[in-house]
């Protein structure tokens, strides 16, 4: 498959290598598995350029042994040199080579030898006027990497010049991707999307898998419901590199979010314990592991957690609860999530509307997020979710918005249902200009205006329009 997007990424590194031109330059890269780290990097290296996969399931002799092989091939050493240490690669690499250097799973050093980064932090303080030399460190380990070069008790503290977090590729991005793959209906990339987000590793499996062409569901049955599924023990796989052999409390709280557990309070509850006996992982988790993230509702400031891998999310969801159930291939397991499977579309379908709103509407709005909040009646709390809600704080104007992952859809139905929760969210509410719209598959009518404000309706076919701009 073609190389898709990331061209800010390749400017970026460009740019660094430019600046290698008068002075050595290093570059540290991070993001979770997947995310294409490993692409983005061999397309940026040219033929004479070096590039190292730090493989910690080697013995430091064995590696070492691999490198040489490498920087043989490269002409960088004889044939009948040696390297024997760390120190005499580095060496031979500040000494002798000029381009650029990469080493990918950069923070795999510190299970093979913690050695390295002294070593390598003195080559870098003697060679920093060393001209035409870049370095790319690159790590899935976000919070080990951050802290090999952002704390201030590691040996490479502060020799970094730029960094970056290599994000999900956008929808836009994906629906190219698919395409390449003879999957150009919206609805069946919005699925896969759900899914699989934009990590590339998946719909490249897609390729692999001679998947061209296959409807949505064949797909999945392929990936995750046949015998020897290609994707039965990714996420197991993935987790067992993060976690080693501490997995246990950081699994369940991952399925107590996948299963729409988001507050501190219910994850803990879910599990059956108090907040404080879990703060510590759900902290490793958010800011170590880069595994869960934050969401913040545009007005109240409420905070909830989600889990920033895609497929980790629909795998703990649907497969971790049902496990023993799953890997028998019990028909009614598997039915189950099948059946389920368009809701959960349905909910990922916010997020497609979200990215696409500012392109799909004329008014601009400075601030995008959602909105929950909660209310009384008749002495029940109660609580209420917006699916998109828009700021233009200049105007005092307030977008609504709703997401319906349905066909035929009433519109003014949907805007009445609306209309009775804006009431709820506390802002401006005496002087506000209050617009709405309705995101849907189809609808069975639209409409312009409900009670003298206006309505926006979109379809897929508007989504559509807007990413092939």
């Amino acid at each position: 498959m073609k190389f898709i997007n990331r061209t800010e990424e390749l400017n970026y590194l460009k740019e660094a290598k430019d600046l290698a031109h008068s002075k050595l330059f290093t570059v540290s890269i991070s993001g979770l598995r997947r995310i294409g780290k490993t692409r983005l990097i061999l397309e940026f290296l040219k033929e004479k350029n070096l590039y190292f996969f730090v493989n910690k399931y080697k013995s430091t002799e064995s590696l070492l042994a691999e490198y040489e092989l490498v920087l043989k091939e490269k002409g960088v050493l004889k044939e009948l040199e040696r390297i024997e240490t760390w120190d005499d690669f580095f060496k031979v690499l500040f000494k002798r080579f000029h381009g650029v250097v990469a080493f990918d799973e950069f923070q795999n050093f510190s299970f093979l030898d913690k050695a390295v980064y002294g070593i390598l932090q003195k080559y870098i303080d003697l060679n920093e006027n060393r001209k035409e030399l870049l370095l790319i460190f690159s790590g899935s380990l976000v919070g080990l990497m951050n802290k090999l070069f952002s704390s201030g008790k590691e040996p490479l503290y502060g020799r970094i010049k730029r960094k970056f977090l290599l994000r999900e590729l956008s929808f836009k991005s994906v629906f190219e991707m698919c395409g390449e793959l003879g999957i150009r209906n919206i609805e069946e990339v919005i699925q896969l999307y759900a899914i699989f987000g934009g990590f590339p590793k998946y719909y490249i499996s897609l390729e692999d898998e001679n998947l061209k062409g296959n409807d949505f569901m064949k797909i999945m049955d392929k990936f995750f419901f046949t015998e020897m599924a290609t994707l039965e023990e990714e996420v197991k796989e993935i987790l067992a590199l993060e976690f080693g052999k501490r997995s246990g409390v950081y699994y369940d709280i991952l399925s107590a979010i996948a299963c729409g557990n988001t507050k501190i309070s219910e994850i803990a509850s879910f599990l059956r314990k108090k907040e404080s006996a879990i703060a510590r992982q759900m902290n490793e988790l958010r800011h170590y592991f880069e595994l869960i993230g934050v969401e913040e509702s545009l007005i109240n400031h409420k905070k909830i957690f989600y889990i920033k891998h895609p497929l980790m999310n629909f795998w703990f969801r649907y497969f971790y609860k049902n496990i023993s159930g799953y890997k028998r291939r019990e028909q009614k397991v598997i039915e189950s999530i099948k059946a389920d499977t368009n809701a959960y579309v349905g909910r990922k379908f916010e997020q497609v509307c979200k990215k696409l709103a500012p392109s799909l509407l004329p008014r601009k709005y400075v601030k995008w997020g959602k909105w929950w909040g909660f209310y009384r009646e008749n002495n029940e709390r109660k609580t209420a979710e917006i699916d998109l809600l828009a700021l233009n704080e200049s105007k005092n104007e307030i977008l609504f918005g709703e997401c319906k992952w349905k066909e035929n859809v009433t519109a003014e139905k949907i805007i009445r249902d609306l209309a009775s929760k804006t009431k709820f969210v506390l802002w401006h509410n005496t002087e506000r200009k209050e617009i709405y719209a309705v995101f849907a598959k189809s609808f069975k009518s639209k409409i312009n205006e409900f009670e003298g404000k206006k309505v926006y309706c979109f379809d897929l076919s508007d989504l559509e329009r807007v990413i092939k701009k």
